[in-house]
């Protein structure tokens, strides 16, 4: 008696579930009438394009130039939307980039450092001019001692 009992289970156990029948039975028929759509699709194309076909070559010339300038003007959108996106982006990722960075960090040692090279540049040029200053006064009063002993 137990031997039935594995048989049924064993049966059981390969037999296909009732998710996996009811899959199949709503996925074959949605296929098939896909199937049906592309074929009337491509019957209605290959018709129409038989019937606009002298329609398309006796109107040609008018056509093709209208559709290059028609191609033309869309490829210029295309371009500066994608130009504009790019920017966009690049402009984002800098924003984000910096914000994550230590730029304020060194834009502050950076301004730190100038700061002393000016302070530095500025004693240098004080002690110029008065150095210069000093030979300017020392220049007037020899001047002026050399004309005195002239006269």
């Amino acid at each position: 008696m137990a031997e039935p009992q594995y048989d049924y289970y064993h049966q059981r156990k390969n037999a296909p579930s009732t998710s996996k029948i009811l899959a199949i039975s709503t996925v074959v028929p949605f296929g098939a009438s896909l199937l049906i759509f592309a074929f009337l699709t491509l019957t209605v194309t290959i018709i129409g394009l038989a019937v606009s076909a002298p329609l398309l070559v006796f109107f040609s010339p008018v056509l093709v130039p209208a559709a290059l300038v028609i191609g033309f003007a869309v490829a210029g959108f295309l371009t500066s939307g994608a130009c504009g996106i790019t920017s966009l982006s690049s402009f984002a990722w800098m924003a984000s980039y910096l914000r994550r960075s230590r730029l304020p960090e060194q834009l502050q040692c950076v301004k730190d450092r100038a700061q002393e090279t000016l302070g530095d540049l500025a004693h240098r040029t004080k002690e110029a001019a008065e150095t210069g200053i000093s030979k300017a006064q020392e220049m007037a009063q020899s001047t002026t001692h050399e004309v005195g002993k002239a006269q």
